[in-house]
Order: C-alpha cells, then sequence, then structure tokens
C-alpha cells in the first residue's frame, strides 16, 4: 500500500511540477510577507532555522546517496525559497532602495531565480555557494539581535560565524564523499571567497540596510507635540481624496518664518540601544547637487512594537527641493523622504492624527 501511493505520489508530481513550484513559490512568499513580523522573535528565528537545517540536510542526502537525488534539490529548493522570502521582506523593511538597490537586487535575484536554478542545485558548488549565502544573510541580522548590539565588529563576527559554520558542513561532506570535495575545492574556495568579499564590500560602502533597524513611521509635518498621553499630536497636508494609496502630500505650503517638523518612528529589537540622524538636505538647482544643511541625532530605545518616535525641527528652511534621510551612525540609510517647499500666504488645510 505504501509502495503504490509512493508512486501515485510520484505520477501526481512529475505531471503537474512546473505547476506546483510556482504557486507554491509565490504562495510562500505572501505567507512570509503576512506573518513574519520582528525581527527578533523566536518564531522567525526558529522559521530561519528550521530552512537553514533542511537546506543543509538536503545538500548532504543528495550528494552521498543517489536514490535521494530526484526529492532532494526540491527540499533544497523549497527551504532557499523560504530563506530568500524572509531576507527580502525583513531587507527591504530595513532599506531605501536608492541607497541599498544592489545588495536587494542580489535577495530578489535568488528569490524570483529559485525556479531557474533548479538543475543548478544537484552541482555541490552552487549547492554551497548559495548556502553560504544565506548563513551569512541571517547571520548579518540574528548577531545583533541575540548578543544586542550593532557595528562592525558585530558584523565581522557573523562572517567569522558563517565561515565556520560553512566549514563544518564542508568537513561532514568531506568525511561523507572525500573525492567529490577534493575535486571542486578550487571552484568552493574561489566562489566562498568572493561571496564574503562582495558582503563585506556591501556593508563597508552602505550598500547592505542597517538590518535589525526599519523604519515604520516617516513624514513632513506642520507641527508635532507630544501629548500628556505620551502620543505625539501632529497635523500635515493630506492628500486629495482620488490619490489612491497616498496619505501625505509631497509639495509643503510653507508660510516664511513657520516651522518645519519631520518625525520618524524606528524599530529596534528588544535589547538594542542605538542612535540615529536626520540629515537634512537641499538639492542646488544651480549646481544640481543635494547640499547637507545639518544632521540632529537622537537615541532609539528597542522593544517598542511601533519604533521608537522622534522628531527634527528646521525654523530655517527656503522654497524648494528638500529630503531628509533617516541614517545610523555609520551612514547607512534607513529611509529617505522627499518633499517639495512651496512658499503661500495662506496656510493650507491641515489634517490631525496622532502617532
Amino acid at each position: 500500500m505504501a509502495y503504490k501511493a509512493t508512486e501515485m505520489f510520484k505520477k501526481v508530481y512529475l505531471r503537474y511540477e512546473r505547476y506546483m513550484l510556482p504557486i507554491a513559490f509565490f504562495t510562500g512568499f505572501v505567507w512570509d510577507s503576512l506573518t513574519l513580523r520582528r525581527i527578533d522573535l523566536l518564531y522567525e528565528n526558529l522559521v530561519f532555522l528550521m530552512y537553514i537545517f533542511v537546506a543543509g540536510a538536503g545538500i548532504i542526502l543528495v550528494n552521498i546517496s543517489f536514490k535521494y537525488v530526484r526529492f532532494a534539490p526540491l527540499f533544497m529548493q523549497f527551504a532557499f525559497g523560504g530563506l530568500f522570502s524572509g531576507f527580502v521582506v525583513f531587507y527591504f523593511r530595513s532599506a531605501s532602495f536608492m541607497a541599498s538597490w544592489p545588495f536587494l537586487a542580489l535577495l530578489l535575484f535568488f528569490l524570483v531565480g529559485n525556479e531557474v536554478f533548479k538543475k543548478q542545485y544537484l552541482r555541490l558548488v552552487f549547492q554551497l555557494s548559495v548556502f553560504f549565502t544565506v548563513l551569512f544573510s541571517y547571520a548579518i541580522f540574528a548577531v545583533p539581535v541575540f548578543i544586542g548590539k550593532m557595528g562592525d565588529g558585530v558584523f565581522l563576527v557573523s562572517g567569522v560565524l558563517s565561515l565556520f559554520l560553512m566549514g563544518l558542513l564542508v568537513f561532514i561532506l568531506n568525511f561523507s564523499i572525500p573525492g567529490k570535495i577534493y575535486h571542486v575545492r578550487r571552484a568552493l574556495f574561489s566562489s566562498i571567497l568572493g561571496i564574503y568579499l562582495l558582503l563585506n564590500i556591501f556593508y563597508f560602502t552602505n550598500i547592505i540596510p542597517p538590518i535589525p533597524l526599519s523604519l515604520k513611521t516617516f513624514g513632513v509635518y506642520h507641527s508635532v507635540e507630544k501629548n500628556s498621553a505620551g502620543e505625539y499630536a501632529v497635523s500635515f497636508e493630506p492628500m486629495p481624496w482620488y490619490a489612491w494609496g497616498e496619505r501625505m502630500n509631497p509639495v509643503f505650503h510653507w508660510t516664511p518664518g513657520a516651522p518645519v517638523y519631520v518625525f520618524s518612528a524606528v524599530f529596534a529589537p528588544v535589547k538594542i540601544n542605538t542612535s540615529v540622524s536626520h540629515k537634512w538636505s537641499y538639492f542646488d538647482e544651480k549646481t544640481g547637487k543635494w547640499i547637507e544643511t545639518n544632521r540632529i541625532g537622537f537615541s532609539v530605545v528597542g522593544g517598542r512594537d511601533g519604533g521608537y518616535r522622534g522628531y527634527t525641527v528646521k525654523n530655517s528652511i527656503m522654497p524648494g527641493r528638500w529630503r531628509v534621510d533617516v541614517v545610523t551612525g555609520r551612514g547607512q540609510v534607513l529611509g529617505r523622504l522627499n518633499f517639495n517647499v512651496v512658499e503661500t500666504e495662506i496656510t493650507p488645510e491641515l489634517k490631525a492624527s496622532t502617532l
């Protein structure tokens, strides 16, 4: 009976394989987007660790026994798809696309290309290269969450830990299939070293987002005031009713002498206390460059679901194009707000809200 059920499963799988994988991919990505909440929660990290274990076990199985060659790549593909799906969700939450697009494009490449790579999963160097990529990508935010600190030293620890775990898997494979590892040793070393150096370059050039931080709220306001309930009462120019999906007007109607407020809420994991800055810049039409006017920093205390709230105010401003970046102490960009200041004599119609 069990044999017949297995054979039936094989026939159904082979018949509908080209439909099942894209559907599973899309369903998994939507599920991750809806269910992955906070980067410091136990459930989210257990999911990532489960995927990593499945991927590692799949690599071992497919290389030590021919009987697993047909189905082990499917489990690897499923695990890698789940990992890169989760990475895209969390890294995008921490990223300013303009600053981090090369790294985000790399994650999207692995995510969307997961179906294309199916045949490549039978190649040992490719398997281990992708596995090292997910180990390092996970360690980049898991280590800061675990030890409660961020910084260059913590990133270097993440890299060393990833190399150690990678070496452990290679040791297991070398013990099981020594000849196979020996024949690909140069290609494997070059690939792992290349990925390690690339991610280090991305980090030290501020291309990797400042994960595990993420920007929850960001906007430009006419007034910001903390009330007795501990909430921030704000007023802003709303978008017209027909501007679907947009809450705040990117045009700021400014009366001379009036202050301009920028408010942000930055999420940090429970044990991480850090600082960020609002970097104010205006666009110089003559030179065609953005000119930084000032940078105002404030502390961020971790643990609040909606993010730690803070605002900066600029009293001396002029009409034109402005932007404010939320940046870390290292200069990594969490978010960017662009708005156009237009001088007016009449105070615009404002909407009140609390944050």
